[in-house]
């Protein structure tokens, strides 16, 4: 049984998608990471990047237990072990790695920035920052767009890890305020992938780690809140890196 460490998020969706999609037991264990669980000593021995998603995979390579963090990582590792949702065929597989580094590079990256400066950032003072996100991310789904004009899934004609990677960020497009009409292509991938049973079953998991009401989580704890965005006393920016 695969132990997954996690919290409701799209990094972490997209290992459960992928285990529910190979038909992996795994047992799920919540780190509340507002809260801190994840600077525990416990958790830092396990990843010392201090992040979900983890897994724990009692029989790794030749039987012995492997722990991984990176969430492309672990799926390129599923995707090894079960000798599914990752072509053989060399061109094909590489098709398939290159836009799952896009989504590590490219998506989660631009998209947790956007997220972070609407949610925690509201102010004024923040409105570059916001626009030049939310800039960002019309482009990439542009760039996702005009890739699944030419296929029917990122890496060509099969379903695979790297779409994966990329739905739990890209399905929830009113959120990024991106009209659908715009992506009709990606609208329609996104319904592909969305009916799949493994990722319906995922929904259902992704539920049972429904996040806080944040501001509530700010009044209740601002201590914990500053320590997890690593701002306030938590902050390592030196004058030097502040400076313009």
């Amino acid at each position: 049984m695969i132990e997954l460490y996690g919290i409701g998020s799209p990094n972490v969706h997209k290992v459960i998608i992928a285990l529910e999609e190979l038909g992996l037991g795994y047992n799920l264990r919540h780190v509340d990471c507002p809260m801190g669980e994840q600077y525990a000593p416990e958790f830092t021995a396990l990843n010392p990047n201090q992040k979900v998603p983890v897994i724990i995979d009692p029989d790794g390579p030749g039987g012995q237990p492997i722990t991984l963090w990176e969430s492309g990582a672990i799926l390129i590792y599923l995707a090894e072990k079960t000798g599914q949702l990752l072509s053989p065929d060399p061109a094909t597989r590489y098709q398939t790695i290159k836009w799952l580094m896009f989504q590590m590079a490219s998506v989660g990256p631009m998209f947790g920035q956007l997220a972070h400066f609407r949610v925690y950032a509201k102010g004024e003072e923040h409105a570059y920052s916001r626009a030049r996100y939310a800039t960002e991310v019309r482009r990439i789904y542009d760039v996702v767009e005009g890739r699944l004009a030419e296929t029917p899934y990122l890496a060509g004609d099969d379903y695979s890890i790297a779409d994966i990677a990329a739905w739990p960020w890209l399905f929830n497009t009113a959120r990024r305020c991106i009209d659908k009409a715009d992506v009709p292509n990606v609208a329609r991938w996104i319904k592909a992938v969305g009916d799949r049973a493994a990722v319906m079953r995922s929904m259902d998991v992704m539920q049972s780690m429904a996040g806080r009401d944040l501001d509530q989580f700010a009044v209740e704890h601002p201590k914990e809140l500053d320590r997890y965005l690593g701002r306030g006393d938590f902050s390592r920016a030196t004058p030097e890196a502040m400076q313009v």
